[in-house]
């Protein structure tokens, strides 16, 4: 995979996440987190889609990092696949309802790669631009990184499950927050792919007057 199809593949999938998810949101009856349109007539098929698409984003960003960056970006790919399992894990076991008042392991499964996926992605972006040289799309790339890390921080004070929630009133907005840092780790993976391998310098081997001499002294046999 060349970096441009790295880019692509990122990017594509992670516009067919959006459009599968924003249908489920705007077509079908409105759930209190993204997870909970599986569970209604119609939605099972665009959340498996958004889930596995974006899974895809995430592994073809990371084949892109391997073949384009292999020492630098060992970490990140780590967590960029841990990202991509957990959103797989998410598709194959569906969350408990939101009624429901008994813990299936097939919900804990889904909690658990949620969190997985949720944690994973902003830690990945930061320690790909982590030491890099002061540029745009690497500020670009800690600032989306550290947004997401604090919408997810925000999400997990204000969801009925924490001792915050009351405190804030967390019940009335989480769900809100929950399609906030999807959102962003959206935008994650795209600014990643773009700083990654847009604009990348070409580095030309410079010419040495030893390596020029050599090249030419063929020609000046052959005259």
């Amino acid at each position: 995979m060349t970096p441009r199809q790295s880019v692509w593949g990122t990017v594509i999938g992670t516009v067919v996440s959006v459009v599968a998810l924003a249908y489920a949101q705007v077509a079908l009856p409105t759930q209190p987190l993204l997870s909970d349109y599986a569970l209604v007539s119609g939605g099972l098929v665009p959340v498996l889609v958004g889930m596995l698409a974006l899974a895809g984003a995430c592994l073809s960003l990371a084949y892109g990092l391997a073949a384009g960056d292999p020492s630098r970006t060992a970490a990140t790919r780590v967590l960029l696949l841990a990202g991509a399992a957990g959103l797989m894990m998410s598709a194959i076991f569906p969350t408990d309802p939101g009624t429901s008042q008994i813990g299936t392991l097939s919900g804990e499964i889904h909690r658990w790669s949620a969190a997985v996926v949720f944690t994973a992605l902003p830690v990945a972006g930061w320690t790909l631009a982590r030491r890099r040289e002061t540029a745009p799309r690497w500020n670009a790339v800690k600032a989306m990184s550290v947004l997401s890390a604090l919408t997810l921080a925000i999400y997990l004070a204000a969801h009925p499950a924490s001792i915050t929630s009351p405190l804030i009133d967390g019940a009335a907005y989480y769900g809100l927050l929950e399609r906030g840092v999807v959102l962003a780790d959206m935008a994650l993976l795209t600014v990643m792919a773009l700083a990654a391998f847009v604009a990348r310098p070409v580095v030309r081997a410079a010419v040495t007057p030893a390596d020029q001499a050599e090249a030419e002294r063929p020609e000046q046999l052959a005259a």
